[in-house]
């Protein structure tokens, strides 16, 4: 026998014949007994007895990861994001016999030692030996502590290996880090640490995680029966997992009753006690604690917040460090979310548009003088399709948002552009009565110059107006918008300055759904460019604060892990002159007296653009008040230019074509009933009609007298036709007669409707 196997063996007699004196010297002789694996490494007594004198730092210690919680405007929490399921708690928020039973179970002597105990380790190993498994933990509670440190600071999975390798190398660098936050903290800062770094199984980490996960009550709450059941998990938490079926959660209740058994034996608790709790159920009612947007009742939203955190500079000073921050989380975001305008947004989708079509409607809610965001709803589910099909019920495009909060590529806005030649004309002179005369068809071959100075005409495209909107004839700023005419609006852009609408737009926040430059073309006023909900509801709440454009907003405030409360001001600028929003709001209120949305309205000030694109690819409709704005839009989620809003039926109804007017339109209008019921009604301020009123159109004032006395005719007409007696004219009797009736109506008035 060599001389040093016989120094180790005078040592280990030593510590066995005086255990509670031996200490540190004892723990580094019981690791050497382990030779010659330590010999083959070149390890001597002394100098390893060195290793636990000369102790290095505490480890280092990242925050842990928490959840991050997303609240409504209530304070309600709506959704949560985790890379690990843990509220951190301090130990006087944790039950006294949860204290009790981690310590009786994994560390008994952890008052007693100063971070390594010989004794707890060697009785362990008896222990554990007789039982054929583990049944007491060997290690030290601050030794497990370090370890779960290291693997929590691990950045690479090499490193987490190496924290977690099976070697003396390992165990002798956990003793020295354990030592030394043995020197730094007190036994109830270690205790503390530890049991909210611990992993409990069933995707909870800490205890407090765990309590609310296992038994829906808060670490504070816990009794005996549960905290013994927290306490066993934490040796074996995925061989106890009670989420994985019925064996482990047997397994789960045997490591229990260990519990139970080793409190009475410490004198914890009564034997008596132990055993009459040993005869309960686990009783164990796992919480779902969803994670990410999936498991949110607000999806759209919950996935714009997450990504406004990582794209948002106002987070962080680098992307990497946003994404750290919401790894890791630890903090409380409180939103801008409405859930009763989010409630209203839903339900007008939901009862006009199907989960199963595979036309899509989607809508964003904005309040104008601040950006706020108050509701994000579409039609179909946010998630996977069963078998990844690509078109069913669900979706994971966030369809109100664009590319940068998760969305898609956007719908063609339509008519809804022709409010930024609208604003354009009035802040250059342009009166509500001032216009021209218009042809039947109109070629944009000269006059269109982009803001680079390019020329941009299309010689060889050809624009005729819509349905109701006549062959040509005189309109003004008035009446072109009313009727939405096509050829007025180009001839108006050309004439006030492609690059001037652009300008206006820019200047309101319009930028593509998929991020690229604004196509600045003669057709930019008919809404060539894809757009999403999000960023139309906030150029058009920008009319509604009087020309005050407000970069949409999802998060009003961040609690930070420290409580420090980070608040996000609105982004605002006056975008355009008070007075021209005031203008361009007289003309829009219009659309629901004399225009495309005549007898749709709510009741109150109101203001909107329809929008309906060639072709029928894509509707809209965008409206606000002073209180609130909102957008709308639909299209077919395959691919709006392979297929066409016509000949469809959508939410069980039938349209020859969909156009602004149709369906976009009813939706806006009860989403925005609903989200306004208990709002008392603001009044637009009225326009300077000193600035804005008169202006003169040759020919306008005798064509509106022709047109009314066509009107009457054409109304007498209506009367006594589709409006007289329809069941008798048409043959229809009974309910179904009136339902049929009530469709072909429909129709007639869609193939009749301006746009």
């Amino acid at each position: 026998m060599t001389s040093r196997s016989s120094e180790v063996r005078r040592g280990l007699s030593a510590c066995l014949a005086g255990l509670t004196a031996c200490g540190v010297l004892c723990g580094l002789l019981v690791a050497a007994a382990a030779l010659p694996v330590v010999g083959g490494a070149g390890i001597t007594t002394n100098r390893v007895a060195r290793t636990f004198v000369d102790l290095p730092p505490s480890p280092r210690e990242d925050p842990l990861p928490e959840r991050t919680v997303l609240l409504d405007r209530n304070g309600r929490q709506f959704a949560q994001f985790y890379t690990e399921n843990r509220k951190i708690v301090k130990l006087d928020q944790v039950a006294p016999v949860m204290r009790e039973a981690i310590v009786a179970i994994e560390d008994s002597r952890f008052y007693e030692h100063a971070g390594l105990d010989v004794k707890g380790t060697l009785r362990a190993l008896v222990t554990n030996t007789q039982a054929g498994g583990v049944r007491q933990g060997g290690s030290s509670l601050t030794q497990q502590l370090v370890k779960n440190i290291l693997v929590e600071g691990a950045e690479t999975e090499a490193e987490r290996d190496r924290a977690r390798e099976p070697s003396i190398r390992r165990k002798i660098t956990e003793l020295r880090y354990a030592l030394a936050m043995e020197k730094k903290y007190s036994k109830a800062e270690i205790l503390e640490r530890y049991l909210n770094i611990a992993y409990f199984g069933a995707g909870a980490f800490g205890v407090e995680a765990a309590a609310q996960r296992f038994f829906s009550v808060s670490a504070s709450e816990l009794t005996l029966r549960q905290a013994a059941t927290l306490a066993g998990a934490v040796r074996t938490p995925y061989a106890t997992d009670p989420s994985l079926g019925p064996q482990r959660r047997q397994r789960l209740r045997e490591r229990r009753d260990i519990v139970l058994d080793r409190m009475a034996q410490l004198g914890n608790i009564p034997v008596a006690q132990a055993e009459a709790v040993k005869r309960e159920p686990l009783n164990i009612r796992l919480k779902p604690e969803p994670g990410g947007c999936a498991g949110s009742a607000y999806p759209y939203f919950c996935l714009y917040v997450h990504r406004e955190l990582v794209n948002n500079p106002a987070f962080g000073h680098n992307r990497a460090a946003r994404e750290r921050l919401l790894a890791r989380g630890g903090v409380v975001l409180r939103t801008t979310l409405d859930p009763r305008a989010q409630r209203a947004a839903q339900r007008a989708i939901s009862s006009r548009v199907s989960q199963e079509d595979t036309e899509v409607a989607a809508e964003a809610m904005v309040e104008p003088g601040t950006g706020r965001i108050v509701a994000m709803a579409a039609s179909k589910r946010y998630g996977r399709n069963s078998g990844d099909h690509r078109n069913g019920p669900s979706t994971t495009y966030n369809l109100p948002a664009d590319v940068a909060h998760g969305g898609g590529q956007g719908f063609q806005a339509g008519s809804t552009f022709k409010v930024f030649t609208l604003a354009t004309a009035l802040g250059r002179g342009w009166r509500f009565d001032d216009g021209f005369m218009t042809p039947g068809r109109f070629v944009p071959s000269s006059g269109y110059f982009d803001c680079h100075g390019h020329r941009v005409n299309a010689p060889n495209a050809e624009i005729f107006n819509a349905s109701g909107e006549g062959s040509g004839g005189p309109q003004s700023i008035s009446t072109g918008t009313w009727k939405s005419v096509n050829i007025f609006y180009m001839m108006l852009e050309r004439r006030v300055g492609l690059c001037q609408v652009v300008r206006t737009a820019k200047a309101l926040g319009v930028t593509r759904a998929d991020g690229t430059p604004l196509h600045e073309v003669p057709t930019f006023t008919l809404g060539v460019n894809e757009m999403d909900p999000v960023t139309v509801a906030a150029a058009f709440a920008a009319f509604g604060a009087r020309g005050r454009y407000c970069r949409p907003m999802a998060i009003v405030d961040m609690v930070e892990r420290d409580g420090t409360r980070v608040a996000v001001p609105p982004s605002c600028v006056q975008a355009i002159e008070r007075g021209v929003a005031d203008a361009v709001n007289h003309v829009l209120s219009g659309v629901f007296t004399r225009g495309t949305m005549t007898g749709q309205d709510i009741g109150r000030d109101a203001a909107g653009k329809t929008g309906t694109n060639n072709g029928y690819t894509s509707a809209w409709f965008a409206g606000y008040t002073p209180d609130l704005a909102a957008a709308v839009s639909l299209g077919d989620i395959r691919g709006s230019y392979r297929y066409p809003l016509r000949d469809v039926t959508i939410g069980g109804e039938y349209y020859g074509q969909v156009q602004g007017a149709s369906l976009p339109g009813p939706i806006w209008v009860a989403s925005m009933e609903a989200a306004l019921r208990d709002v008392s009604p603001t009044s637009f301020h009225h326009p300077d009609m000193g600035r804005f009123g008169g202006g003169y159109t040759p020919g306008l004032e005798k064509d509106e007298e022709k047109e009314k006395d066509g009107e009457d005719g054409r109304a007498g007409d209506r009367a006594d036709g589709w409006a007289a007696e329809p069941q008798r004219r048409h043959g229809l009797r009974g309910d179904r007669g009136h339902r049929e009736w009530k469709s072909r109506w429909r129709q007639w008035k869609q193939r009749h409707r301006y746009r």
